[in-house]
């Protein structure tokens, strides 16, 4: 097997393993909020935004070290499924992707349909 093809593979098998510790630390967080006593949306909100923001600080750790990166797909999806303000302090914390327009002009799109989806939400259900 080509060496490219070998480390393209160990790369591949070590995102999984970080997506999936980063996303069975979430569900953690998120059921001990929840047995905490915290409603289940706000245990989910502040438990993907945690993890978007970590995921951000360990994507520009690794930049950083010239290693392994988190696909942007990654930062993407966590941004879309409720991080968008972990992921807008993810950046400007650890001022990271915010030179990237085409990264940038996927998460803006993000934040403007959260914001326009709340914004219906909150008009659908107190009668607007």
């Amino acid at each position: 097997m080509p060496t490219e093809q070998l480390l393209s593979m160990q790369r591949h098998r070590y995102t999984r393993y970080t997506l999936g510790l980063a996303t069975c630390t979430a569900l953690g967080l998120l059921l001990a909020l929840w047995r905490l006593g915290l409603t289940p949306v706000c245990a989910y909100l502040i438990s993907i935004n945690a993890m978007t923001l970590l995921l951000y600080g360990y994507d520009k750790r690794q930049a950083v070290a010239g290693r392994t990166r988190v696909p942007e797909i990654a930062l993407h999806i966590a941004a879309l499924l409720g991080g968008s303000p972990g992921a807008f302090m993810g950046q400007g914390l650890f001022r990271h992707k915010t030179r990237k327009l085409s990264f940038q002009m996927v998460f803006a799109a993000i934040a403007l349909l959260q914001i326009v989806g709340f914004y219906g939400y909150w008009r659908f259900v107190h009668g607007g």
